[in-house]
């Protein structure tokens, strides 16, 4: 436990020994503001790269994996020359979990990730998102446009609130409510079933009991289901500004085997202009990161092109 305005866990440092094929040190930030919900929260990260690279990765994952989920496009990237930064929300990862479920709202992950990028300092940033890293992160280049050049999307979605929601989605919702100690590990490894034992633990590894997925059960209740939840009009507002002001260049992967997204995707890139016909992985599922080298390395030459 550490000293907080809000009961947290804290997962021990001996859960995260011998990762497979994730090298990199963590970072943290204390905390990122001294009053309100933050104070005495800490949220780790990874920074890889030079800090006076021409541009900066920015990855954010989703429900219920963390910043392991990047591990096979954080070298590709840093190996072309960009900063990489990843971080882990709260609830997830090494970073710091409240307990009660009731902090974790749509504004309180966003407030989050817009106060660690100014904290630092980050600009020409590549957007990588994937699941809640999308709903979340895709809400931010609005009311920060000038740090923000590329976008690199995949299976994910800007939750509006003005459609109705997928059954899909609502299938998963319940399944996810019927599970408040989800394996995570498990589920893992059935979505992505050319992961060893030892990767399938690794994304269980922030979790040493059911009091620590206090995060891992919140996120599908967050998804806006009607005009007037919380996160729905920010991100009716984010879905204009992709359709009329995004300048910057933009490249869609998707996991062809995604049983939600898969077909909500082509919606998604109509909604982001200009965006290029999507790279399909067909044998990648919602989790594409895990098939994720290959797409590292056509988003790197999609973006070097003139």
């Amino acid at each position: 436990m550490r000293q907080s305005f809000v009961k947290t866990l804290r997962t021990p440092d001996a859960r995260f020994a011998n990762l497979p094929d994730y090298p990199w040190q963590p970072l943290y930030i204390d905390q990122l503001s001294s009053s309100g919900p933050y104070a005495g929260l800490r949220m780790a990260y990874i920074d890889e790269g030079p800090r006076s690279a021409p541009h900066v990765a920015l990855m954010l994952h989703g429900q219920p994996t963390w910043s392991y989920l990047y591990r096979r496009m954080i070298p590709k990237f840093a190996a072309a020359g960009y900063r990489v930064v990843a971080p882990d929300l709260f609830g997830f990862g090494r970073s710091d979990k409240p307990v009660d479920e009731a902090v974790y709202t749509f504004d309180f992950h966003r407030e989050s990730l817009r106060l660690f990028i100014e904290r630092l300092s980050l600009r020409n940033i590549t957007l990588v998102c994937q699941d809640w890293g999308g709903l979340l992160g895709l809400t931010l280049p609005m009311d920060m446009p000038d740090r923000f050049d590329r976008l690199l999307v995949m299976n994910t979605m800007l939750a509006t609130g003005d459609a109705p929601l997928t059954k899909g989605f609502l299938d998963w919702r319940a399944f996810n409510a019927s599970q408040p100690d989800m394996n995570v590990g498990g589920l893992l490894k059935r979505a992505c079933p050319h992961l060893s034992d030892a990767e399938a633990a690794a994304y269980s590894a922030p979790y040493p009991d059911v009091s620590y997925k206090a995060g891992v059960r919140r996120f599908p209740n967050l998804v806006p289901d009607g005009p007037d939840a919380p996160g729905a009009a920010l991100s009716r507002r984010a879905r204009s500004w992709w359709q009329e002001d995004w300048r910057g260049q933009s490249f869609m992967a998707i996991g062809m085997k995604d049983p939600v997204l898969a077909t909500v995707m082509p919606v998604l890139r109509g909604w982001i202009r200009n965006c290029p016909p999507p790279l399909e992985v067909a044998e990648g599922g919602h989790f594409v990161q895990e098939w994720g080298g290959p797409i590292a390395d056509a988003a790197i030459a999609a973006f070097a092109k003139p």
